[in-house]
């Protein structure tokens, strides 16, 4: 690769620090060195001036080569990892080498064989690079940190070209699917506003459970769900569609879970982070899932409004909340898994294992070997660990992670890599598996002729065959035991 100046760029003196990033690049022409002149096709435009989007500078190397630099998290210089940005102006045949300089990770999955992110406006599907275009190594040019280097080659001039992380999936996103789903008018889809974040975006909280289930003075048994914490961590958003494009249809499965259970769903706890284009934190530079024990009203509203209303049904004798899952992606490990906390009583510990080990039967994706149980000091003030002290024996906390890149299948070596679609599917396989843990199969089969269903591109998972769960008596209310783990196997 070339040598680098030691001088910055003569445009944007004010970047030549990498300390000082402050803000995203805004239509950023790179001009090479002592061009005097308008813009000519092929000096590139780069731009991370929207929303999710993430590039706080960009130096010239060479003719083929630059330079770019990840935008800190705002006020938290620390976390450097998510980038989301545009490149347009470029000539038919162009190559480029793109170098992402400044991660504040040094093991990454592009150790493994991650890629980044790309699509044009003519083919608005996001895909892959192919993995012998993407090399990570160690460079001294940066004082020895690790380097993200991948070569491309533009086809189309009049494409504008979008380079991420990973598959992005915005606030606005997730505003125009709630709207579509509230606009359907299902009597077992709620949606209302919990509170709002600092820039007073919504934090929405949606609860999909039969009307029956919420009439004055009825028992509910509550599954908790939450995703977004941090907000680079998309594939969190496609996990949790998954769950509610699910829980939502009309298969007898979802219809089945709907009588029996009140799920509680807050998909995005960090819509300020998520809007900004940070990996982590939120606007004040907070990372939220380290502020459980104590969080602030003002400082970390949307958090505060879910904790108390957790502490609001956990003190109400007619629920019983069941199921706490924080859904996050990984940036080092591959397949989903989950972590849960450790109990002093042998046989919580043990029960605590259930659902892990029936959602591997039900996921190809999901790794119970990755599973691991601890109480390390440094996640004192997570949800899983927070939680998981404050709630009775009847409660299970988890943390469901899900890795940035692909997944391994049992019995083979190869890395399938993750799509939108799979991760969705894997939020499927999650809903299902309650049916196994409360032993309702035997009611599916009772379930009246399934209603027309939704939407073709929302279809949830229907491969596998049901198990049978034995005796059917007191269905709504009998969960796996301890004992049955010897049943279950891996």
């Amino acid at each position: 690769m070339a040598e680098r100046s030691q001088t910055a760029p003569e445009a944007g003196n004010d970047m030549g620090n990498e300390d000082a990033i402050g803000g995203n690049v805004s239509k950023y022409t790179v001009l090479p060195s002592g061009y005097c002149g308008q813009p000519k096709k092929g000096h590139l435009i780069f731009d991370a001036c929207f929303e999710s989007g993430n590039l706080g500078r960009v130096d010239q190397v060479s003719e083929f080569e630059y330079d770019l630099f990840i935008r800190p998290d705002t006020c938290n210089p620390r976390f450097r990892v998510w980038f989301n940005f545009t490149v347009e102006n470029v000539k038919e045949s162009q190559r480029v080498i793109f170098n992402i300089v400044n991660f504040s990770k040094t093991k990454s999955l592009y150790r493994d064989g991650m890629a980044p992110m790309v699509k044009s406006t003519s083919r608005p599907k996001w895909q892959r690079l192919p993995p012998k275009n993407v090399y990570y190594y160690r460079c001294p040019d940066h004082r020895k940190n690790y380097v993200m280097s991948f070569a491309f080659c533009f086809d189309r001039e009049e494409d504008i070209y979008q380079f991420a992380y990973c598959y992005p999936y915005t606030y606005t996103r997730f505003q125009h699917y709630l709207d579509s789903l509230q606009k359907r008018n299902m009597d077992y889809f709620f949606r209302e506003q919990l509170g709002q974040s600092v820039q007073q975006r919504q934090l929405d909280l949606l609860t999909i459970t039969s009307p029956d289930n919420l009439r004055e003075g009825a028992e509910q048994k509550v599954v908790f769900i939450t995703g977004r914490v941090h907000p680079g961590e998309t594939p969190s958003s496609f996990v949790c569609q998954g769950i509610i494009d699910f829980l939502i249809s009309q298969h007898p499965i979802a219809r089945v879970l709907r009588e029996h259970l009140v799920f509680k769903i807050a998909p995005m706890l960090n819509p300020d982070g998520v809007y900004l284009g940070n990996y982590r934190c939120s606007l004040m530079g907070f990372d939220l899932n380290r502020h459980w024990l104590d969080p602030s009203p003002w400082a970390h509203p949307t958090l505060h409004g879910v904790k108390q209303l957790i502490i609001q049904m956990y003190n109400d004798p007619k629920t019983s909340l069941e199921f706490y899952i924080d859904i996050h992606a990984h940036s080092t490990m591959m397949n989903g898994f989950m972590y849960g906390n450790i109990f002093e009583d042998e046989e919580r510990f043990q029960r605590q294992a259930i659902f892990p080990k029936l959602l591997c039967q039900n996921a190809e994706d999901f790794s119970y070997s990755s599973t691991s149980f601890n109480r390390d000091a440094v996640k004192a003030g997570t949800g899983r660990r927070f939680l998981g002290g404050l709630l009775d024996h009847t409660s299970y906390c988890y943390t469901l992670e899900v890795s940035f890149y692909s997944y391994i299948i049992g019995g083979t070596t190869a890395a399938v890599p993750y799509t939108e679609e799979a991760y969705m599917k894997l939020g499927r396989n999650v809903a299902r598996t309650f049916l196994d843990y409360y032993r309702l199969n035997p009611l599916v089969e009772k379930v009246a002729i399934p209603m027309p269903r939704l939407r073709p591109d929302a279809e949830p998972d229907t491969s596998g065959e049901m198990r049978p769960a034995g005796d059917t008596a007191n269905l709504a209310y009998r969960r796996c035991s301890a004992a049955d783990l010897i049943n279950i196997t891996m």
